[in-house]
């Protein structure tokens, strides 16, 4: 899968989120007419992008925040929790919860400005191991 759309109420006010607040790249940003732009960002290194595409009218403007029925629809997986939850707290995103310590790893939900419920998660396979000798 090389991108999903998420439809947002404005380009700008999503790629100051996504590329600011959460620090993922600017991959492009295209004028297409008519006001419409080709906008896609990523996460770093990742492959798979998020289109985002602007609301055209009311019943795509309902859809905003609610693309997944109100249920988690995006993962964020990190290397480095603590160190991302903290860089995400001091660039202002809403977490809906404490973090959690899960058998699967450390998990914690946020929401973006538009309503999407995201999961920022470090998987136990991807902590590194503590040796205590």
């Amino acid at each position: 899968m090389s991108q999903v759309t998420l439809v947002v109420p404005d380009y700008d006010e999503a790629i100051a989120f996504y590329v600011g607040a959460l620090g993922f790249d600017l991959l492009e940003d295209t004028p297409r007419g008519a006001g419409k732009r080709w906008v896609r960002v990523a996460p770093p290194g990742a492959q798979t992008a998020l289109l985002l595409a602007k609301a055209d009218g009311p019943e795509q403007a309902r859809a905003i925040g609610q693309q997944t029925g109100g249920r988690v629809g995006f993962f964020l997986e990190v290397s480095d929790f603590d160190a991302a939850h903290q860089a995400m707290l001091e660039k202002g995103v809403e977490f809906l919860e404490a973090p959690r310590h899960e058998d699967y790893g450390s998990v914690a939900v946020f929401r973006d400005p538009f309503g999407n419920r995201w999961d920022l998660i470090q998987s136990r396979a991807s902590k590194p191991s503590s040796n205590s000798d």
